[in-house]
């Protein structure tokens, strides 16, 4: 991966009072926009002096478009075309921008071809292994330095104790609170290491929810006593420790406001985060185009602005940056404007002061990481293991759901001498009862089944019932919830379907290794 290898230095000179509040601002920007679009955004650059961009993928991948209205295109040039835009937007602009991005597992969330790391659900079932997750934080943080980006918006650090989440879930390191902080606390100081800020994310917390923010408010109906026992139990922690920013999510919590959701509510910003729990850093908000709140501000620039008003210091992807800055010019203090800017100059001030990022990454080493986590994160969830021993001795049917996924774990059984991969059609039709099921679900958001078809999971759902299965899962291990296990069913949770985790989990079933992980969340229907 190439670098950009550029220093930027603040001016001396004092800015304007408006241009202090377009420093507010983050619109968002995409690797696949047109010139077009990108001449448009240099201008707005230039003319409102924006403080801060948010690289996202493409018009189609972002926000409320992300569950797939539009065709995402696959760009094989994205990392080069976002090297192109960074130094494109850093010359538009009169004082250096922040550049940001969601890289919660690497670069590879937003830009194809870069390095991509376990999701947090996995870092959340390794056990002991923190140097992991830290080695993954500045992996991830030195990535981004590399590629000109200061601000990584993470680590998520919701406790998803709702099975049902749409929204969170494989992102949060589990559902106990302590193993959250632990797992956060590790991931934030890796990227401090690197130089990276961090944001930690979805203030007051948004893992009991069953409705997804990007297309509707969620309601979290419980006191304040009850938050604070877990939900902002790890806030409250690494905010004490010292973070660079918190993310506030779109949020209803009707027991600590009962008109603004936690964006727009100075109760839930200006006086649980910043007088209750003491944070004086940057706040920033969750995308501003998301339904949640959008929807509810029809007039251009209102939203920035009651946002701006409750006590948000930067506004996340602002589709109206000359309409909000006008919004906050005409109702905000002087003094209200100059607290909110020192905060973000504060932020520019740290690492615009260091020297230009250089340690380039062998990638050799992102592949020895992976496996690493791979071999401490893979785990078992038997239900008998005197089936599990009689398939592992038996000439059992090696059957796989791969959804066109590259699967090299059933092909290394066949260069062992075990029988070819069959798929599930004929495994049905056989007189074979002992199945080795390998699964690779179609997607890792719960949304629509995890993207199985009906007559896929139904032929998954019978081979279960009928069959003595042992199930290797490459996926999200809320998948289980949906497959109709039995209580005495036996599956290995592989977690991630990278070349490195299926090469464990071949020696995982082979014997070479045994399984370190644990499950870090409770599921609904499976407990074996």
């Amino acid at each position: 991966m190439t670098k950009i290898s550029k220093t930027y230095t603040l001016p001396t000179e004092p800015l304007t009072l408006r241009k202090k509040v377009g420093q507010l601002f983050m619109p968002a920007v995409f690797i696949n926009d047109t010139e077009e679009e990108v001449q448009q955004m240099e201008q707005l650059i230039k003319d409102h002096h924006v403080g801060s961009i948010c690289f996202f993928h493409s018009r189609a991948s972002a926000a409320t478009n992300f569950e797939g209205k539009k065709k995402i295109v696959y760009n094989e040039q994205s990392y080069d075309r976002l090297l192109e835009l960074i130094v494109r937007y850093q010359k538009a602009s009169s004082v250096p921008l922040l550049i940001a991005i969601d890289a919660e597992w690497g670069l590879a969330m937003r830009i194809e071809n870069t390095p991509q790391f376990p999701y947090a659900i996995t870092l959340g079932a390794l056990t002991n292994n923190n140097d992991l997750i830290h080695k993954v934080g500045k992996a991830i943080g030195n990535d981004c330095r590399q590629a000109g980006i200061q601000w990584n918006l993470a680590p998520v650090v919701d406790i998803n104790n709702n099975p049902e989440n749409p929204v969170i879930g494989y992102r949060s390191f589990g559902d106990d609170r302590e193993s959250v902080l632990d797992k956060a606390e590790a991931f934030l100081k890796g990227m401090t290491d690197s130089g990276t800020l961090n944001s930690i994310k979805h203030f007051p917390g948004h893992g009991d929810t069953t409705t997804d923010s990007h297309l509707g408010l969620p309601i979290i109906d419980k006191s304040l006593e009850e938050l604070m026992e877990n939900e902002l139990y790890p806030f409250k922690k690494m905010i004490e420790s010292g973070v660079d920013s918190v993310m506030v999510g779109h949020l209803s919590l009707p027991q600590l406001d009962t008109d603004n959701p936690s964006t727009t509510s100075s109760k839930i910003i200006s006086d649980l985060l910043r007088k209750q729990l003491g944070f004086d850093g940057v706040v920033i908000s969750d995308a501003l185009n998301m339904h949640a709140v959008s929807k509810k501000f029809p007039q251009k620039g209102n939203l920035e602005k009651a946002a701006f008003m409750a006590g948000m210091d930067v506004l996340c992807f602002s589709e109206n940056v000359a309409e909000g800055i006008d919004e906050i010019m005409a109702n905000a203090s002087e003094n209200r404007i100059q607290k909110s800017f020192d905060r973000i100059w504060a932020l520019k001030q740290k690492v615009f002061s260091q020297e230009s990022h250089s340690n380039q990454q062998d990638p050799n080493n992102y592949s020895n990481l992976n496996r690493k986590i791979a071999e401490y994160s893979i785990t078992e969830l038997y239900g008998d293991t005197s089936v599990v021993k009689k398939i592992k001795s038996s000439d059992f049917l090696n059957v796989s759901v791969n959804s066109s996924k590259e699967n090299s774990f059933s092909k290394l059984f066949s260069s062992h001498s075990v029988a070819n991969v069959v798929d599930l059609d004929t495994a049905l039709t056989s007189n074979k009862q002992d199945i080795l099921l390998s699964i690779f679900p179609p997607a890792v958001k719960p949304k629509n089944q995890f993207g199985f078809d009906d007559n896929t999971l139904a032929s998954i759902h019978k081979l279960i019932s009928e069959k003595n299965a042992l199930v290797y899962l490459f996926g999200n291990p809320y998948v289980l919830d949906i497959l109709k296990l039995r209580p005495n069913s036996n599956v290995v949770l592989v977690y991630q379907d990278f070349t490195e985790f299926q090469e464990v989990a071949f020696e995982h079933f082979s014997g070479q290794i045994k399984a370190k992980g644990k499950l870090p969340i409770q599921l609904k229907t499976f407990q074996p």
